[in-house]
């Protein structure tokens, strides 16, 4: 049986879990993170591993009057607006997370970019919004709809997980 101590200090839980044990996910927040966002090394060997193949999914929505967060988290980080600002982000794609209808048009994803990975399932992703909330959705449906290979990387926000591949 998996003994888990939970401590709960102001306003971060940290799970303490033998080390061979770790979980595949975050299961509550860290160092102000959201749950879900994945660890920043993690991020980091991710996107190593990666490499050409990566897609950043960027969650947020254009539309500021429907998401007035993404407003702030844009001016943080403008939002991934492929092909014509390459030069700014070549890997990320802006494909808005819906709350109102809980889904994402991956038409939006570009098919050069899932075939030269390998089909869905093998495509690296990691989904972003301006923290991480949107971002954990995004993953969610991503995995629901046969991707396999996914991270959730927070957003601008998590300055220490954006620098793993923000600029990706």
């Amino acid at each position: 049986m998996l003994r888990v101590a939970v401590l709960v200090l102001a306003q971060s839980v940290q799970a303490f879990v033998p080390s061979k044990l770790r979980p595949a996910r975050a299961l509550v927040t860290r160092h102000g993170r959201k749950p879900g966002v994945s660890d920043p090394n993690d991020l980091a060997a991710f996107v190593a591993s990666a490499g050409s193949n990566l897609v950043v999914v960027d969650a947020r929505n254009l539309d500021f009057e429907k998401e007035p967060g993404d407003e702030k988290a844009h001016e943080l980080a403008p939002i991934a607006t492929p092909p014509a600002d390459t030069s700014y982000r070549p890997r990320a794609v802006n494909v808005p997370y819906q709350r109102d209808s809980e889904s994402m048009d991956l038409s939006l994803i570009p098919a050069e970019w899932v075939e030269a990975a390998g089909g869905l399932e093998n495509m690296p992703v990691i989904t972003h919004c301006g923290g991480g909330g949107r971002g954990q959705k995004a993953k969610d449906y991503l995995l629901a709809n046969g991707f396999k290979n996914v991270l959730n990387g927070g957003g601008p926000a998590d300055a220490e997980c954006w620098a793993k591949f923000g600029d990706k």
